[in-house]
């Protein structure tokens, strides 16, 4: 009725969801070379400087000790996140299985060779590496709680849950949930 005489309805933006942010991992298990070969992959892939994670614990049946570098990741945001997860999802046909979302909403899933995305070319030099990515999905306003100064809880009613997300997932990024 309001549509007809000519009031559009509001739509509140504080609640809508958005791609907060996208990780790219790659453990490799060891440094050196391999650790080498990997960070270049990844900076291929994404255009930004991976960082390394090291080791927490010493495992001595891997041969990791403590403070080694073994893996290397990246953190997407914005658009550059959007455009890198259309391309990895295409990956893995379009398809997440539901059991890859969290009760916050975010999800992760894997990619067995790095040549599976679209658009990378086999080096032989740098061989054939698998990754993780997991997407941060959040509403406005989750800074609240996050942030320095003045922290604040955010309401229940505002928080994600995965029955909002996955519809959200679906429509925004084409993704069929499995």
């Amino acid at each position: 009725m309001s549509e007809e005489i000519g009031v559009k309805t509001r739509v509140n933006h504080m609640l809508q969801p958005r791609v907060d942010k996208v990780t790219v991992n790659i453990a490799v298990g060891k440094s050196g070379e391999p650790l080498d070969k990997a960070t270049r992959i990844l900076k291929q892939l994404t255009g930004q400087e991976p960082c390394k994670r090291i080791a927490k614990k010493t495992v001595r049946d891997f041969g990791i000790r403590k403070g080694e570098p073994i893996a290397c990741m990246v953190t997407l945001r914005r658009e550059k996140a959007i455009a890198f997860l259309k391309r990895t999802l295409q990956a893995v046909d379009n398809k997440v299985s539901r059991n890859s979302f969290d009760k916050y909403g975010n999800f992760s899933f894997g990619i067995k060779s790095h040549i599976e995305i679209p658009g990378t070319k086999y080096a032989p030099e740098l061989g054939i590496v698998g990754m993780d990515v997991s997407v941060f999905i959040t509403r406005p306003g989750k800074r609240i709680k996050l942030r320095r100064r003045r922290t604040s809880n955010v309401g229940k009613k505002h928080m994600l849950t995965s029955e909002i997300t996955v519809p959200f997932v679906k429509e925004t990024l084409g993704v069929e949930i499995v």
